[in-house]
């Protein structure tokens, strides 16, 4: 039976806004919230994406030589993940997720501005989807799709916020020139905003039910004990000419007989759903979201690997105490600039008499760093300038060039550079003067 025919058999009742209680209002405030910080991340400089470098945390650039805290970070963070999904199952999806927070509220905004027929819902006939005859205005349709516009045009700002310094989506937004941007950026995010509009206008949880890779992720980890719908089934009689929670359930599965690997994502609506209808009667609902076991459906071994939380933290706590170790380390030993020197590959007959210093600033912000060289005589070699100065994250030249006259032999020449704020290191090249 498909999901709008169910209306039918719903008693006509009252529900006040907001209905469902204190889990409506929580997972209201958990979606809006994780929106919000999916824009505040980048903008505060937490973490971005510098395609140049790697990442970029707290204003430092974080290379992938940066091996202890790369790696280090991500080992404790898919500890964190396994234990989460493990306990807290799909509830990424119902509480966080972009996809579905959007999708809810294009629900929530073509029931009020068309009529609840009017939802988009994949899996039911076509003819189920039906404006309702008061509301087919044409005001109502513009709100709709300017609305929806908007909500996309937002949505496709956010990736460039992990690509891009906060100057250069200013500039992009009040459409200004600056270096980081390229005309062809609009028409990139053009066909983004084409593509995000048509998913919140058509596809909505089409997505979440058929297409997301991420939540069969999540799916590998969930157990008996993790976090599931619970029906309590000795009160069934009082559902029987009610299918009020299956028709708010996003993902269209019945919560009233969920199993352990199904398709749930623990985002409560069939919870509020049923709590609205128990309000008035001054009783709690049939559904709720519990952990352990179902009801009557105990291990059939406890003492079974992975099967429980408890064995699976186990298993996963070494790999996080190392992660976290690593990743102290890396922060205690992170090294804000970088010293290289090589040959420049500039021939004066046959001997190579000049080197590039090369020195990067890793920290978004001015620097200034000096460098010296020892190993041959002051008067035996030339610098074009003693010192790199940085207005932010960035890489700079000096030119050392050799002096014909040296003796034939092999010179171990040591570069020093040492930083305003009392960073110091060295590199060391060897410099072979052939035989006149």
């Amino acid at each position: 039976m498909s999901e709008h025919a169910t209306f039918k058999r719903i008693p006509i009742v009252t529900e006040t806004k907001g209905g469902g209680g204190n889990m409506a209002r929580l997972r209201q405030f958990t979606r809006i919230g994780a929106i919000v910080a999916l824009i505040l991340i980048p903008l505060l400089g937490l973490f971005r994406i510098d395609v140049s470098s790697g990442f970029v945390i707290l204003d430092r650039q974080i290379w992938f030589a940066d091996f202890f805290i790369v790696f280090g970070f991500w080992l404790a963070a898919a500890c964190l993940f396994i234990v989460l999904y493990s306990t807290m199952g799909n509830v990424f999806c119902g509480w966080v997720c972009p996809q579905n927070t959007f999708s809810t509220w294009a629900n929530n905004l073509t029931s009020r501005l068309l009529g609840k027929r009017a939802i988009i819902n994949w899996g039911d006939e076509p003819a189920s989807t039906r404006v309702s005859s008061g509301k087919n205005h044409w005001q109502n349709w513009t709100t709709l799709a300017l609305k929806i516009l908007g909500a996309a045009m937002l949505i496709s700002i956010i990736p460039m916020l992990y690509f891009l310094p906060r100057e250069a989506i200013w500039a992009f937004v009040t459409l200004q020139a600056h270096p980081a941007l390229s005309n062809s950026l609009y028409w990139i995010y053009a066909v983004f905003v084409f593509i995000v509009a048509t998913n919140i206008a058509l596809i909505r949880h089409y997505v979440c039910r058929y297409m997301c890779i991420y939540r069969m992720w999540q799916f590998l980890f969930k157990t008996r004990d993790t976090l599931h719908l619970e029906y309590e089934a000795a009160r069934g009689q009082e559902c029987a000419t009610c299918n009020y929670c299956e028709t708010k359930c996003p993902v269209n599965i019945d919560p009233r007989n969920t199993l352990t690997y199904d398709s749930c994502i623990n985002c409560g609506e069939c919870v509020s759903a049923c709590d609205s209808l128990h309000k008035k009667q001054g009783v709690a609902g049939l559904l709720s979201l519990k952990f352990g076991p179902p009801k009557g459906k105990q291990r059939a071994n406890n003492k079974m690997a992975l099967t429980t939380l408890l064995n699976r933290t186990k298993w996963v706590a070494p790999a996080f105490v190392l992660g976290a170790g690593l990743l102290t380390w890396g922060i205690i030993d992170y090294k804000p600039y970088h010293l290289t020197v090589y040959r420049a590959e500039i021939l004066h007959g046959n001997q190579i008499q000049d080197y590039r210093i090369n020195i990067a600033n890793k920290i978004y912000g001015p620097a200034t760093v000096a460098v010296q060289v020892e190993g041959i005589p002051a008067e035996m070699y030339s610098l074009n300038q003693t010192q790199a100065e940085f207005t932010t994250a960035d890489r700079k030249d000096i030119n050392l060039h050799i002096k014909p006259g040296l003796p034939t032999g092999i010179y171990s020449i040591t570069v020093h550079a040492r930083a305003a704020d009392g960073w110091k290191d060295s590199f060391q090249i060897q410099h072979y003067v052939e035989r006149g």
